[in-house]
């Protein structure tokens, strides 16, 4: 089998480009889309060096669609909608045909047909989702009115952009079979006629059918206990949907994907689908950004520098007035209009979608999704910037009388940080399961302390029930500094990723040298990563929960381990020899905790397989019996002691 072929060369190139441009736009504070897309022009036709396959790229650029709008689907709220529907609707409605009708008109100062105005206008309307939220997240708004407002209009926006592209084929076949026929309203009426009765046709089994199977079906397959086969069959529901759709229904493969996802969205298990398939969905959409950026020619900014920027007048200036302009006219304050004005100043995915089929079916030229290209790589690069120019704005603005509105907007937090003015208290990080635990406990024993919550809507659900809550991420230093680390006496934290946490407790560590810092894990190498980071306690929670269920059994036939805490320093560590250590290793292969049982025998040939003397590992199952780090059981069976599992994570040189 050959080494290189194009399609894991298209791949590789693809991601290794797109994940070193992609973390250098990080560190620039810029979109990581920039760098993804600037990685497709690296490894594109117009550029010097390596060529990556189009046709090959342009496939996995399908399936980087597919996944793209089943995620869409996937987190399509009802809800959300639904709570600023009297803004959202007609805002997002009125400000995309004013920007389809500016794209329209530069499109004729171009000289192109009405059809590949609409095509370019509706691309230049519609923002990105994942800079719009990625932009309110780090500026804690997603659960302010204006940023529910924005992630409404949004909505909007994605469900206008669906519908444009599952009409968009019927359009241009319609355009063709009526130039020059006898009766044109009959061309152009029976092929949009039969699209909107298969979209119908579609949409009624998606909603009476599939509602009913797809959701009972990964039920079912959860129940199964096989994580893997949970995993694949979300990703063989999306694309058997999208590519089902497309050959039974004839609609496009997105909006089967998005279908797909919506039919999920409304299953219990939903938040569960969506985790398992993030790594994947989220590779192959980098994937179709590169691809995208593989279509892009740089030279169009070089050749039409007055075109660009008029395409960027549009989307920056023209947008953002017609947001700003809409608001107003609802009677929302400067500060809400200003921000979703500055949130929409950018285009993104969808437009890429909506050119690239205007192009595949000869509505739009090539100059014009070059000139959508650049608009959006441009507009984003300035995105951050433009939010920090609007944010500032209403600073300076005076105050305005409040408008009589039907009902009251709810308050929004303040966006800089509140430090607290506790001391010698308790920091927890985190309000996930175990976080909402320890702050109950905590309160119920009153003993003073605050939260620190990156998610917006679990430092709502923490405020909600009294707490003080710091909004941020516990590795920034003004977090810690709010939270009040530096005076504090004791942390918790909660973070479910023990490396996660690794850089919390350093942090947390380097701010309060004093500071006792108790952690979470999963497994004895987070829990070795937490203590070398500077933790003082690591609980291991599966322990915890074998403790629980073994409580009203009698003393004889606990475990030999109780609780599994890692504490730095004690107990103290055990000088091992290499047999030893073997022995150990064995035991740890077969994932064995303190109080589980294994056979000896199992063990014995574990460690023989590794290449050790049998007659040194029978001595040193006698010496680890008596340094207490194995115990006997009954039938030949044994287990780690808490002293065993800890020496089993012991350095080779102690």
């Amino acid at each position: 089998m050959p080494h290189h072929t194009p399609l894991i060369a298209t791949i590789v190139a693809g991601l290794v480009a797109a994940f070193a441009l992609g973390a250098l736009a990080q560190r620039l504070r810029l979109s990581p889309l920039v760098g993804y897309l600037l990685a497709g022009v690296i490894v594109g036709p117009f550029t010097p060096g390596y060529v990556a396959d189009q046709k090959i790229a342009n496939e996995l650029a399908e399936i980087g669609v597919i996944l793209l709008m089943f995620g869409v689907g996937l987190h399509f709220s009802v809800k959300d909608l639904m709570a600023v529907r009297k803004i959202a609707v007609p805002g997002a409605l009125a400000q995309m045909a004013v920007a389809t009708i500016l794209g329209i008109a530069l499109s004729a100062l171009l000289g192109w047909p009405l059809i590949s105005g609409l095509v370019f206008g509706l691309a230049l309307s519609v923002a990105s989702t994942v800079v719009l939220l990625r932009a309110l997240q780090e500026r804690r708004l997603v659960q302010t009115e204006r940023g529910k407002i924005a992630v409404g209009w949004l909505i909007v926006e994605d469900l206008a952009m669906v519908l444009a592209l599952v009409l968009l084929p019927a359009l241009a076949g319609a355009m063709k079979a009526g130039e020059g026929a006898a009766d044109p309203l009959t061309a152009w009426g029976v092929p949009l006629g039969l699209t909107l009765l298969k979209v119908g046709g579609f949409v009624a089994f998606m909603l009476v059918v599939a509602r009913r199977a797809v959701p009972w079906l990964l039920h079912y397959v959860a129940h199964t206990g096989s994580r893997e086969l949970f995993r694949l069959a979300v990703f063989a529901i999306a694309l058997g949907v999208a590519f089902g759709a497309a050959t039974l229904f004839g609609v496009s493969f997105a909006l089967g994907a998005f279908f797909a996802g919506m039919i999920l969205a409304d299953s219990e298990l939903s938040h569960r689908a969506a985790e398992e398939t993030l790594p994947l969905r989220d590779a192959f959409a980098v994937l179709f950004f590169v691809s995208v950026g593989m279509l892009f020619n740089p030279f169009v900014v070089l050749a039409n520098p007055l075109t660009v920027l008029a395409v960027l007048a549009i989307v920056i200036i023209g947008k953002s007035l017609a947001a700003y302009a809409i608001l107003k006219l609802f009677k929302r304050s400067d500060t809400t209009a200003i921000t979703v004005a500055a949130s929409l100043a950018q285009i993104g995915e969808f437009s890429f979608i909506l050119a690239g089929l205007g192009v595949d079916l000869q509505i739009l030229p090539r100059e014009g999704r070059d000139l959508i290209l650049a608009g959006a790589i441009i507009s984003i690069m300035l995105n951050p910037l433009i939010f920090a120019v609007a944010l500032r704005t209403p600073k300076t603005a005076p105050v305005e009388p409040a408008a009589p509105l039907p009902a009251a907007p709810e308050p929004e937090p303040a966006n800089d940080l509140s430090p607290t003015a506790l001391s010698g208290h308790i920091v927890v990080v985190g309000y996930g399961r175990v976080g909402q635990a320890v702050s109950a406990g905590l309160k119920s024993q009153g003993k003073p302390f605050v939260l620190v919550e990156a998610e917006p809507e679990f430092a709502a659900k923490a405020a909600a029930e009294g707490y003080e809550v710091i909004i941020g991420s516990a590795v920034e230093p003004r977090v810690l500094e709010a939270a009040g680390v530096p005076r504090a006496a004791r942390m918790y934290v909660a973070v479910t990723d023990g490396f996660e946490c690794g850089g919390v407790v350093d942090h947390a560590r380097k701010a309060n040298a004093l500071l006792e810092i108790i952690a979470r894990a999963h497994t004895d190498a987070e829990a070795a990563h937490l203590i070398a980071h500077g933790a003082d306690r690591v609980v291991m929670g599966e322990a915890e929960i074998a403790r629980g269920m073994l409580e009203d059994e009698s003393p004889a036939a606990e475990p030999a381990g109780e609780v599994v805490e890692f504490a730095a320093g004690a107990p103290r560590l055990l000088i091992l020899d290499d047999a030893e250590r073997a022995v150990l290793a064995a035991v740890r292969s077969f994932d064995i905790w303190p109080g589980e049982a294994i056979s000896w025998a199992a063990v014995h040939e574990a460690a023989v397989l590794r290449g050790n003397n049998p007659e040194r590992l029978e001595h040193a199952w006698e010496t680890l019996r008596a340094k207490d780090c194995l115990r006997d059981l009954d039938e030949d069976r044994v287990t780690l002691t808490k002293q065993g599992f800890l020496a089993a994570l012991q350095p080779a040189a102690a």
